[in-house]
């Protein structure tokens, strides 16, 4: 082995530039060329490469986003678009390949291993926490100080105002970031994908809330929630059912995934990035990279692809004790 190639594919996510430092670092240490892939599948099929070496990542462990840019391809779902993806690959004489991404590019990961024998090795970097064989993922633990900073802001807002404030967060059909936010900012109902409260519940929560003496109130919700069709109409709910308040709705959106990433991302990507880089020189392949119990595991491709995480339960029980 001589050359591995890496790319981020999919959402960005803060922690991306340190696992392609840790990738870069860890392939110059063991004297192998690392090649780095702009824009995803996209640049592997147009043949956008760059080799790079240890100073090419200097200053980079702190930047959110990824130097590399990423995309999601339509063109790699293609057996015409991997060909050539193949072609550029042997052209450039690069061995293996190391994707930074979630569970959609592992998958295209995966279908281009069985058609072309590539060594692929994964390491899962997405906000949303939601790939099985990693208690963590990078840029889960930034996107999470980064939300409950957001809402202790908001929160001065809605104590000033005596508001209701319907906060969205990411989590289309995981609601990691949704409990764990919910449960440190000290929201007074969390609403999850996995867990339907209904629209009477949350009304009635809401009422308790009020008579007990609180004058305001946060309500988080995931994007995936099935409790409304949206958070407006949660909104709009509230104000039909519910007097005393003015609901507001704040929708997070994309700031979730900027910012520079936590000393746990960080560490995190550097382990995942060596750890990868081993794992290819070792011959191994189809893995994903993942945290276990503070040790960083190996997970076949296909066993984190399909797998589900599962939401925290004994925090669903925290968070009906804290919100009374």
């Amino acid at each position: 082995m001589k050359k591995i190639a890496f790319l981020t594919s999919g959402g960005d996510a803060p922690g991306m530039n340190a696992t392609i430092r840790a990738v870069t670092r860890a392939c110059v240490y063991n004297n192998l060329t690392p090649v780095g892939i702009y824009r995803g599948f996209d640049g592997l099929i147009n043949g956008d490469f760059v080799e790079m070496n240890a100073r090419s990542v200097k200053g980079i462990i702190n930047k959110g986003g990824t130097i590399l840019k990423t995309a999601r391809s339509s063109g790699f779902r293609t057996k015409d678009g991997r060909k050539k993806a193949y072609e550029n690959l042997k052209k450039n004489n690069i061995d293996s390949l190391i994707i930074i991404g979630g569970d959609g590019s592992f998958t295209g990961g995966l279908i281009f291993h069985n058609e072309y024998n590539i060594p692929v090795i994964g390491i899962p970097a997405t906000i949303d926490n939601d790939i099985f064989g990693t208690s963590h993922t990078i840029g889960y633990d930034t996107a999470l100080n980064t939300v409950v900073e957001v809402i202790d802001k908001i929160r001065d807002t809605a104590s000033s105002h005596n508001r209701l404030f319907f906060i969205e967060v990411m989590g289309k059909d995981a609601g990691h970031i949704a409990l764990n936010t919910g449960v440190g900012a000290g929201a007074e109902e969390i609403l999850i994908p996995e867990e339907n409260l209904g629209l009477d519940r949350l009304v009635e929560s809401l009422k308790r809330s009020k008579a007990t003496g609180k004058s305001s109130s946060i309500v988080i919700v995931a994007e995936g929630d099935k409790t409304g069709k949206n958070v407006f109409e949660l909104k709009d709910y509230v104000d039909e059912n519910l007097d005393g308040y003015d609901a507001r709705v704040s929708v997070l959106g994309h700031l979730q995934r900027g910012g520079s990433p936590s000393c746990f991302d960080r560490v995190l990507a550097s382990r995942m990035g060596v750890k990868a880089v081993d794992s290819l020189i070792q011959n191994k392949t189809n893995l994903m990279v993942g945290l276990k119990d503070g040790l960083i595991e190996l997970t076949p491709l296909e066993k984190a692809i399909k797998g589900k995480t599962n939401i925290n339960k004994e925090l669903l029980r925290v968070s009906d004790i804290m919100s009374i």
